[in-house]
């Protein structure tokens, strides 16, 4: 059997330990933070096993997660890179869209992003992300090193919850004011 090679299956290891947070958040009564499901539109089925064989995404989804932490709106996309480079590209510029009109409903948007090659992971908000968007868009570096992040953002485990960005959320509300 072939191994899988495509870009769509990128993140899913750091998916699986947000997925697994996030349960156990729900069950701790601290959070509620559902995966969006990615559209797709069946071309093809197998009728005797009952299963798609051939899809298309139907739509461009938005971001990765949705829900809120103690009352307050959260979304965010996690992502992952292989060196110490993200190119900004990786966002979309409908997903960019989608966060900033979130951050104007007073939610919070951002990203959580492994760096892979050192094994650390970070929270990102949403107005770092954009900035890096913007200097792009401006005909700048079109991608963020791991130099420029806010290293006080970075992502612990803790108690058991292996992406513990709980911590970041709240760093980031005392930012706000």
């Amino acid at each position: 059997m072939g191994t899988w090679n495509t870009r769509g299956l990128r993140g899913s290891a750091l998916e699986d330990l947000i997925n697994i947070s996030n349960e156990k958040y729900r069950m701790a009564g601290v959070a509620l933070i559902q995966k969006v499901p990615t559209p797709i539109k069946p071309m093809r089925m197998d009728k005797e096993k009952g299963h798609i064989t051939l899809a298309y995404f139907d739509q461009k989804s938005t971001v990765d997660y949705i829900g809120a932490v103690q009352g307050v709106p959260v979304c965010f996309d996690a992502k992952e890179c292989a060196s110490d480079r993200f190119t900004i590209r990786n966002i979309h510029e409908h997903q960019i869209s989608f966060m900033e009109d979130f951050e104007k409903q007073n939610g919070v948007s951002f990203i959580i992003l492994h760096f892979t090659k050192k094994d650390e992971i970070y929270y990102i908000p949403f107005r770092d992300i954009l900035r890096f968007w913007e200097r792009a868009e401006s005909g700048g570096k079109k991608s963020f090193c791991y130099d420029e992040i806010d290293k006080r953002y970075k992502v612990r485990s803790c108690e058991g919850v292996a992406v513990h960005y709980l911590e970041a959320i709240k760093t980031d509300l005392e930012e706000r004011g």
